[in-house]
């Protein structure tokens, strides 16, 4: 591992190294990585279009899916842009809190757009109008995971105030595969704010594994192909308490 840069942000050590392994594969990798060395993103320098992680090109997968005409998009959590750069023929507006995470995407990473706001996500996201967007995607993420404030019944309730009709908000999480009780209650808070909703992860014979998980929620039913899913196959959630602002 060749380390390019390290920085403090918010109490957590960033990380820009180059490693000739990732995810078991031999090559030459950049990646981003936060104080508990779990990979933020990544690119592969010698096709730096190509998308390595499977969160990301699932979430493509059904946002494409579930609506082919789709236009505008709100992305919390900028990370090395590897959502927004995919769809550059979209209308697509990104809030990331740290102004040093935004510039390490351009030095290190190639990022190019200019359609990233600083500030807290969710404020940006109160600011924008009624039915703005076809999706919202929230992939924020601290230390002790996604912010409470982004999981919560009022935010949620925000969300689709500003989703059209057939539009969706989809979370990146990361959690146990088994039964996790953050993750529960973000399914069941989610699933008071919207009537269809649907859980996705990677296998695993573990069920103390962190991994990612997907969540989505939407007005009307939602749809997917699962040989498109990059690995991730649909789950089952438990039921748990109601997530809010007011404690």
């Amino acid at each position: 591992m060749r380390i390019l840069y390290q920085v403090a942000i918010e109490d957590q050590e960033v990380t820009v190294c180059d490693v000739t392994n990732l995810f078991g594969e031999e090559g030459d990798f950049r990646v981003l990585q936060f104080s508990d060395e779990a990979a933020q993103g990544a690119i592969d320098r010698s096709d730096p279009k190509r998308i390595l992680f499977e969160y990301p090109r699932a979430i493509l997968h059904l946002m494409d899916y579930n609506d082919r005409a789709y236009e505008d998009v709100f992305v919390i959590g900028h990370g090395i842009g590897t959502l927004a750069g995919s769809v550059p023929d979209k209308r697509v507006s990104v809030a990331e809190i740290s102004s040093e995470i935004v510039e390490i995407s351009r030095t290190y990473f190639g990022y190019d757009q200019d359609n990233v706001r600083i500030g807290d996500g969710r404020e940006l996201l109160e600011e924008e109008p009624p039915e703005a967007y076809d999706y919202i995607v929230v992939d924020a993420f601290t230390e002790k995971g996604t912010p409470p404030h982004l999981t919560s019944l009022e935010f949620f309730q925000s969300t689709k105030e500003r989703l059209d009709h057939e539009g969706a908000v989809i979370l990146n999480l990361i959690g146990k595969h088994g039964n996790d009780r953050r993750l529960n209650a973000i399914h069941t808070t989610l699933s008071a704010v919207y009537p269809y909703t649907k859980a996705f992860s990677l296998p695993s014979n573990n069920a103390s594994d962190i991994q990612n998980l997907i969540i989505m929620g939407r007005n009307i039913p939602i749809a997917y192909q699962e040989r498109n899913m990059a690995g991730f196959i649909e789950t089952r959630l438990g039921e748990g308490h109601l997530i809010s602002d007011r404690k």
